[in-house]
């Protein structure tokens, strides 16, 4: 009779007394860096709920007082909002803000129009000399603004459309364009080539292809280049100041508070209430899109 034994693991037992202390010290890691990033977000929030709480106040309470005694005397006034959204008077700020909407949409829409088809002509047609002006269009985003914008004014000059908003248009859609391509071509590439091969089995062309197919399967990466360029746009001052001719048709809420900063560099009050009127689009836009825009990039970032 044979006697079959069965071999004994090698494997040593888990010890449960060993493997507390690395869970242990892994929980408390996680715990510290918890608190590290609330300290890093309300110390990165603090000044903007003081310039918050600063905009509320009367003149005389901003002039005397820091912002931190407001909890101490509550007095609220939405004077100083009165003021500069006004769109009268030197310091009013109701025609700036109306004219950053004017110059952002457009900002956001044209570069998005010209890049989605310039990223399907380089992800998905073939034509000579495809992959040097791929590197090309992306090496451009080396190149410095500031270098760009004397030549371009004086481009603009002889134009005869210096001082309206067409150069404000056309400068921020030809700063963004190369970042947009970019992006825009890295998500396409991802999309799998089977799918544009069965639409061109079925008798569908280039344009078909990206309406149909393409574009709304883009909805991410657009949507988060659009949110990056808004608050580019909406919080630029340099190619605003450069561009708008000095005047103040055309020229955005940056540049008013800029202007009022210089003029007015006592009314705490009203640039306060200004500069908080500046960012609460932004930030609200960011808010509500912030989920499209971090899987749009990361998306458009995988592959390249």
């Amino acid at each position: 009779m044979t006697v079959t034994s069965t071999p004994l693991s090698t494997t040593p037992p888990i010890d449960p007394v060993r493997q507390a202390p690395a869970s242990a010290k892994k929980k408390l890691t996680s715990s510290w860096a918890s608190l590290a990033a609330v300290l890093l977000a309300v110390l990165w929030t603090l000044p903007t709920f003081g310039l918050g709480i600063s905009s509320l106040r009367p003149e005389r309470a901003i002039k005397t007082t820091g912002w931190w005694t407001f909890f101490s005397d509550p007095t609220v006034t939405l004077d100083n909002y009165r003021a500069v959204l006004s769109a009268e008077g030197s310091e009013g700020l109701g025609s700036f803000f109306v004219n950053s909407f004017v110059i952002t949409i457009p900002s956001v829409i044209i570069p998005l129009c010209l890049a989605s088809l310039a990223a399907y002509a380089f992800a998905w047609i073939n034509f000579p000399g495809r992959n040097v002006l791929f590197v090309g269009v992306f090496a451009l985003q080396i190149v410095p603004i500031q270098v760009t914008l004397i030549p371009l004014l004086t481009l603009y000059v002889k134009m005869g459309i210096a001082g309206s908003f067409w150069t404000i248009w056309l400068s921020h859609s030809i700063f963004a364009l190369p970042l947009a391509i970019f992006l825009l071509h890295n998500f396409m590439k991802e999309i799998p080539a089977g799918l544009l091969e069965a639409a061109r089995m079925d008798g569908a062309g280039h344009v078909q292809i990206f309406f149909r197919v393409l574009l709304p399967l883009l909805t991410p990466a657009l949507a988060a280049f659009g949110i990056f360029q808004f608050l580019w746009v909406w919080n630029d001052l340099l190619v605003a100041l450069t561009f708008a001719g000095g005047g103040n048709a055309v020229a955005p809420i940056t540049v008013a508070l800029a202007n009022l900063t210089g003029t007015r560099g006592t009314a705490w009050h009203l640039l306060s209430a200004g500069a908080f009127v500046s960012i609460i689009v932004p930030v609200t836009v960011f808010l509500l899109l912030q989920r499209y825009f971090v899987r749009g990039l990361l998306a458009g970032g995988l592959k390249g």
